[in-house]
């Protein structure tokens, strides 16, 4: 009988491939479908389940159910010896139908049936590994993206003021329309909880508590880019202010993740602050207007970005479940085959040329290059390219270079077969998707005219960091004696600008001394003095008395007589 992951594995990778096919034939013809069942009419208002079909929703699912359908492949191996698989297939293979729900989606109500199925799903798995840290992040995770969830909520509850809930025919006058630009601010906010975005921030590298398939599917493809992707869909509802707005937080959060990864030890949260970096970068460009860019890079970055985490998954498996950077070294030579996806991977990343990632990465630098910008955007784009440069060849050093940190009596080897061919299912379209994607994409072309330095800026910034990571991990310096005033500035950089702590007691701090107060004052203060307890002690006082009295009552009866027969006699 066929193994639970190879039935899957089928399944997508069937899907996959036929949907590809069904969005390159969209896009030759330019078509969209819509596809309408009306499950309920409430005062006149139709609940309609509508399915969106064109170009962008089928590339997107291929995408999705290709990254999905290798990952459930190298589970086979890596989850090996879970007494649980079975459930996990079917966590996942829930998880990717809820993308799959909200992808399709041209409907507020069927967005959130998809949005919500990803929030719950994702708790489940980040809590897979059942222990404390587990369960932490299982809750920031859920609790942040419960902000973004009671938006949509409150966005859907918003738009009954105009009898349906499809937002695709309001997109235009959504920005005329003061009723319109709230529930466009409320999926704004939503976005920015499932993206990651600052404030929201500190969830991303703490869901890497869960199994390393789930990153590599998690944080590639379906949750983290369900609120570019939303916002993609929302691009023409976005005012001048809004998008504004959104450049300067999409830009911090770039900057932020970029320079807190090169401070960071552990593998799995180098990899997932570059993925935030990136989904900065996203956002970035949506805001900049260029909603096809932002989409594009969105599928090559998911490419990659899903073969580094399934890299780093062999590394960690074959280190024995360790994660922290500092151990490694030499493993190019112990594990070539991964080294050199992870190599081609992290230059993909940088940016470069004929990789998947040069494509989308280049002609952003390029737009934005190109537009009417202040200094301080131009300079921290390219600050923050700079910075992932810098994190990627400073993890190249610690990974590769030199020799191995482990302990003496280890044996590396990559014997980890069905692990590979799941990777190597990847490879190939991480080389060659760029350039495939930009012909599909594109009818026509991007005309670039810069000045000769503007052009370099980018080739510059890699170089810099390049070199600027290199030395960064020769220098211990950094990770110990870098303090300012007293504050360790390389702990307060990788705690992602204290986010986390600010994201947790920040907000729950007061309210929980709040309730302390309250339980300690009046839970087991007041009330119990006047209520409970006191009715307990006037009961036990006349039951005690009661019972002396009905104990004793011949004793007590003869004194009556004594007394009496005194009273008479006096």
């Amino acid at each position: 009988m066929m193994n639970i992951c190879l039935r899957y594995f089928l399944l997508f990778m069937s899907l996959s491939l036929s949907l590809f096919s069904m969005s390159i034939w969209l896009l030759m013809h330019d078509l969209t479908y819509f596809l309408e069942y009306e499950v309920l009419l409430v005062n006149s208002s139709p609940i309609v389940m509508t399915i969106l079909i064109d170009w962008m929703s089928t590339l997107f699912m291929s995408f999705v159910l290709f990254i999905s359908a290798t990952v459930v492949y190298y589970s086979n191996e890596y989850m090996h010896g879970d007494l649980n698989l079975n459930r996990f297939i079917m966590l996942v293979a829930m998880f990717v139908f809820s993308m799959m729900l909200l992808i399709i989606s041209p409907n507020l109500i069927s967005i959130l049936l998809g949005w919500d199925g990803l929030g719950l799903v994702s708790y489940c798995l980040v809590i897979y590994y059942q222990n404390v840290k587990s369960f932490n992040a299982g809750m920031i995770t859920a609790l942040t993206n419960r902000i973004g969830d009671v938006a949509l909520l409150m966005a859907i509850a918003w738009m009954l003021n105009y009898g349906s809930w499809n937002y695709v025919f309001f997109l235009e006058e959504m920005k005329d329309n003061y009723y319109m630009i709230v529930i466009t601010l409320l999926v704004i906010l939503a976005a920015m909880t499932k993206s990651a975005q600052i404030p929201f921030s500190s969830w991303l590298p703490a869901a890497m508590a869960a199994p390393t398939p789930v990153s590599s599917l998690v944080h590639s493809s379906t949750l983290v880019t369900a609120g570019v992707y939303l916002l993609i869909r929302f691009n023409y509802s976005m005012t001048e202010n809004m998008l504004y707005f959104l450049l300067f937080i999409s830009s911090m959060t770039m900057f932020m993740s970029g320079l807190g990864a090169n401070f960071e030890f552990d593998l799995k949260k180098i990899i997932a602050l570059s993925t935030l970096s990136q989904l900065g970068l996203m956002m970035m460009i949506l805001s900049l207007g260029g909603y096809k860019l932002a989409f594009f890079h969105l599928l090559t970055h998911a490419l990659f970005k899903a073969l580094l985490f399934m890299c780093a998954g062999n590394i960690i498996h074959s280190m024995l479940n360790c994660q922290d950077i500092r151990f490694m070294g030499g493993l190019s030579n112990s594990l070539p085959l991964t080294c050199v996806f992870m190599n081609i991977c992290n230059l993909s990343l940088c940016g470069l040329p004929f990789l998947s990632g040069f494509y989308s990465k280049d002609l952003i630098a390029e737009v934005l290059s190109m537009d009417y910008l202040n200094v301080y955007i131009y300079m921290i784009f390219y600050i923050s390219i700079g910075l992932t440069v810098s994190y990627s060849f400073r993890l190249v050093y610690y990974l590769f270079v030199g020799e191995l940190n482990f302990t003496s009596m280890t044996n590396l080897s990559e014997k980890s077969f069905v692990m590979l061919q799941g990777m190597s299912g990847l490879i190939f379209l991480v080389v060659t998707m760029g350039s495939v994607l930009s012909w599909m994409m594109f009818d026509a072309l991007y005309v670039i005219i810069l000045p000769l330095f503007m052009k370099l800026m980018t080739l510059l910034m890699i170089m810099a960091g390049a070199v600027i990571g290199y030395q960064m991990s020769k220098f211990a310096l950094f990770s110990s004696n870098l303090s300012l005033a007293g504050i360790n500035l390389a702990m307060f950089l990788s705690g992602m600008w204290n986010m986390p702590v600010l994201s947790t007691f920040g907000v729950n701090f007061y309210p929980v001394h709040l309730g302390n107060l309250y339980v300690k004052s009046l839970d087991q203060g007041w009330t119990e003095f006047f209520g409970s307890q006191n009715l307990y002690s006037q009961l036990r006082t006349n039951s005690v008395m009661m019972q002396f009295v009905l104990s004793n009552n011949i004793k007590l009866f003869y004194m009556l007589m004594v007394v009496f027969l005194l009273f008479v006699l006096i």
